[in-house]
């Protein structure tokens, strides 16, 4: 599997290191950036962080140097990743993944809620909440199933080849017009874009949303 960082790949799916996030203190750790933190540079073998249901109030970063690492929660629900920042569109996401080979179950962000720039990253049954610049598919191979995403203008956008299957994709635009997805790749000839299969796209019926701009 190619990767960020000059690590070997892990051969073992079933091998795998196991951290605890749980905000009550009966974990590894009670931060989830603490536990990514916890993994070494360069990582060689398949990390599980499991989080436990909580509101979790800060904002992630996985480092480029740090591949293979799955990320679980329980529920959506149950397992929120909050974080308020006004910062440039780079600056601000609440979760930012910047490894490759890294994968999520059942999370939920709220300014962009997540960034991603890493290549073969993917997300199931994962809650992307927030207004404009949501999810920020910035650049690699990326694989979004079963996920909700919503926000009003522009809220998928970037540069990705990513696969949406089966997502729920709801726009809160209530006045004018605006498009859901923005994705930026300048020539016809680049080898990005965005594929939605079996997706659901809903409204709230006042505002009019474009699928894409033109």
């Amino acid at each position: 599997m190619a990767s960020s960082s000059s690590s070997a790949a892990p051969t073992d799916p079933s091998v795998a290191v196991l951290i605890r996030v749980d905000q009550s203190g009966h974990g590894d750790y009670k931060k989830i950036q603490d536990a990514i933190d916890a993994v070494p540079s360069n990582n060689t073998e398949f990390v599980y962080i499991w989080v436990k249901p909580g509101n979790y109030s800060e904002k992630i970063v996985v480092p480029a140097d740090k591949p293979y690492i799955t990320l679980s929660g329980k529920q959506a629900k149950d397992t929120i990743i909050t974080w308020a920042n006004g910062d440039h569109i780079y600056d601000s996401p609440t979760s930012s993944v910047l490894a490759s080979n890294f994968n999520t179950y059942g999370a939920r962000g709220k300014g962009v809620a997540l960034r991603v720039a890493g290549d073969k990253a993917a997300f199931y049954g994962c809650r992307m909440i927030s207004y404009q610049d949501t999810l920020l598919d910035d650049v690699g191979r990326h694989y979004y199933k079963n996920c909700y995403i919503k926000g009003a203008t522009d809220f998928i956008c970037s540069n990705a080849a990513s696969l949406f299957e089966k997502c729920h994709i709801h726009s809160v635009l209530t006045t004018g017009n605006g498009a859901i997805i923005a994705q930026r790749r300048e020539t016809p000839w680049e080898n990005t874009g965005y594929i939605f299969l079996g997706c659901k796209i809903t409204g709230k019926g006042v505002g009019t949303a474009d699928l894409g701009r033109p």
